[in-house]
C-alpha cells in the first residue's frame, strides 16, 4: 500500500493504469492540453473538473503526470470493472445518500500529499457547471490542499452522431486556488461558490478558444 492511495490499492497496478490511460486516447482524439504546467507535481491537490462524458475521468487520470484518486459513482463498482477500480485506488461514492466514508478516505490521501479528483454536480452532457457540491471545498479547507480547476471539452458525442473521426478534445488547467480554512458554514459556502464560478468561467473561456481555432 502507498500513503497517497487508499487502503487496498495496488500501487503498481495504479501506475500501470495511468501509463495505459496516458496512451489510450491519443489515437482516438486530437488532444490539446492547455497550461499543463499548472498541475502541481507534489503536495495535496483537490482536482475539480466539469463532466461532459464518462471518458473525462479516465482521460484526466492519464494526463495528470502523478497518482490520482477519483471519487467515482458507486454504480461503477461492479464485476471486474469494480475490482479494477478499487485496486487502482478509486473511491466509490453513493449519490444522494449521506456517507462520510468517501470523504474520510479522500482526506487521508490528501494528508499524505496525494491528489483527489472530484466531479462537482453539473449538467452532464453539456459540460456546463450547474452547482458545485460542498465536498471539494470541504476537502481543501480541512486538509490545506489547493483546488485545481480543470475543464474538458469535446469528449461528448453530439446527439444523433454515431461515430466521429478523431474529434478535437481540449483540456484547460486553471490556476491552483487556495481555500481559506475559516468562516464556518458561511465560509464553506463562499469557497464552494468560488470553485463553481471558476469552473463556469473556464468552460466559457475554453469554448471561446475552440470557436476561434
Amino acid at each position: 500500500m502507498s500513503d497517497d492511495l487508499p487502503p487496498g490499492s495496488w500501487p503498481r497496478l495504479h501506475d500501470a493504469g495511468r501509463w495505459l490511460a496516458s496512451r489510450l486516447f491519443r489515437p482516438q482524439y486530437r488532444l490539446r492540453v492547455h497550461h499543463a504546467a499548472r498541475i502541481p507535481a507534489t503536495g495535496p491537490v483537490v482536482l475539480v473538473a466539469n463532466h461532459s462524458a464518462y471518458v473525462d475521468g479516465p482521460l484526466l487520470f492519464g494526463l495528470l503526470g502523478r497518482r490520482a484518486v477519483f471519487l467515482v459513482k458507486e454504480e461503477m463498482f461492479v464485476g471486474p470493472v469494480g475490482w479494477g477500480l478499487r485496486r487502482i485506488g478509486q473511491v466509490p461514492v453513493r449519490r444522494g445518500t449521506p456517507d462520510r466514508r468517501p470523504l474520510m478516505a479522500a482526506t487521508a490521501v490528501l494528508r499524505a500529499g496525494g491528489l483527489v479528483g472530484v466531479f462537482p454536480e453539473g449538467t452532464r452532457g453539456s459540460g456546463e457547471v450547474a452547482a458545485a457540491q460542498h465536498g471539494a471545498a470541504w476537502l481543501a479547507r480541512t486538509t490545506g490542499a489547493v483546488v485545481l480547476p480543470v475543464v474538458c471539452r469535446g469528449t461528448r458525442r453530439p446527439d444523433g452522431v454515431r461515430r466521429r473521426w478523431r474529434p478535437r478534445v481540449d483540456v484547460l488547467v486553471g490556476e491552483p486556488l487556495a481555500i481559506s480554512g475559516g468562516g464556518g458554514r458561511a465560509g464553506l459556502t463562499a469557497a464552494t461558490e468560488t470553485v463553481r464560478a471558476e469552473l463556469a468561467g473556464m468552460v466559457r473561456e475554453l469554448d471561446d478558444v475552440r470557436s476561434r481555432a
